[in-house]
């Protein structure tokens, strides 16, 4: 049941005479609101507002992508394998994040299973850009590793949402 109060509206130059051209304005107000107001404050106070914001799968994912993007950026290379590849490495922490939000296991689970669709794409333009010799095997097996990382994350979440 919401509860009613009042609410005394003053502009700076009524402030000045608090007798003159005083508004009421009437305001619905919901505990339940409230509750979930403050408990989002809360959260954002206490560190991340979301709760993908914790996942260690996210801030992987989301180191992934900036490395993917620096390789962009340091590299000469195609327009299309550019916005490829940073499109495919954006898209991963984008699709854990709304894949968290989800209410269902099959939501959750589609968004994840893209994801890691995501990051087997990521794989073939790094693999093509070694093979191309833009970038070196060294470089080729630390982009490869972290990527086998987060496919192995999203398996095993994935797996747990069947």
């Amino acid at each position: 049941m919401p509860v009613r109060f009042r609410l005394r509206v003053q502009n700076q130059s009524e402030n000045e005479n608090e007798n003159e051209n005083e508004e009421e304005c009437r305001l619905s107000f919901d505990f339940t609101s409230f509750s979930f107001c403050f408990s989002f404050s809360f959260l954002y106070l206490m560190g991340n507002m979301f709760e993908f914001q914790n996942l260690e799968v996210y801030k992987k994912a989301k180191a992934f992508y900036l490395d993917c993007k620096r390789l962009v950026a340091d590299n000469k290379l195609d327009n299309n394998v550019k916005d490829q590849l940073r499109r495919a490495s954006f898209s991963i922490p984008l699709n854990i994040a709304e894949g968290s939000g989800k209410f269902s296991k099959a939501d959750r689970k589609n968004y994840f299973v893209t994801a890691r669709g995501s990051v087997f794409e990521c794989v073939a333009v790094i693999d093509i850009l070694c093979e191309e010799e833009v970038i070196n095997k060294k470089e080729f097996e630390c982009y490869v590793k972290k990527a086998d990382e987060l496919s192995r994350i999203l398996y095993t979440m994935i797996k747990n949402l069947s």
